[in-house]
């Protein structure tokens, strides 16, 4: 067995892509579009997965947009896609930067929630040990649900 991909269900795609892509940092490996079926498929790898995404077409995430407006709910039931990051308080200041809402803030070094336009909660780790607790991720409260 070998994992492949999760899927997501977005329903602005630019958003999307500038949420996961220019600001979390992940990668477009690949697209689809399907005239026929009225949707697209994009394939997204970390950065340090990308060569195993391009031989593999796995790890990945694909966010599936179809053309005729859905609304769609349940983001917090599907749980929450998770990446280790290099440094947790720089990413986290360039997604507030973004105007990206840090729903948990990475207090104690290691551990943050956001969540996409979507509302699809993503968890950020720090790769190795947790860094020193620094302001003001420190003293920041939690601010809605993750």
């Amino acid at each position: 067995m070998q994992y492949l991909h999760t899927m997501v269900r977005v329903s602005d795609l630019e958003a999307s892509l500038h949420f996961y892509c220019d600001l979390l940092g992940l990668e477009e490996v690949r697209r689809k579009e399907s005239e026929k079926g009225r949707f697209t498929l994009v394939f997204l790898a970390a950065p340090a997965d990308e060569a195993r995404s391009t031989e593999l077409q796995a790890p990945e995430l694909e966010l599936t947009w179809n053309w005729d407006p859905e609304t769609y709910t349940g983001g917090r039931n599907f749980g929450h896609l998770a990446y280790r990051v290099a440094d947790i308080y720089a990413l986290c200041e360039r997604l507030q930067s973004g105007g990206v809402t840090i729903n948990r803030p990475p207090r104690d070094g290691h551990m943050a929630f956001v969540r996409s336009p979507d509302g699809i909660s993503v968890e950020l780790l720090q790769e190795g040990e947790p860094q020193a607790p620094q302001e003001p991720w420190a003293s920041m409260e939690n601010e809605g649900s993750w």
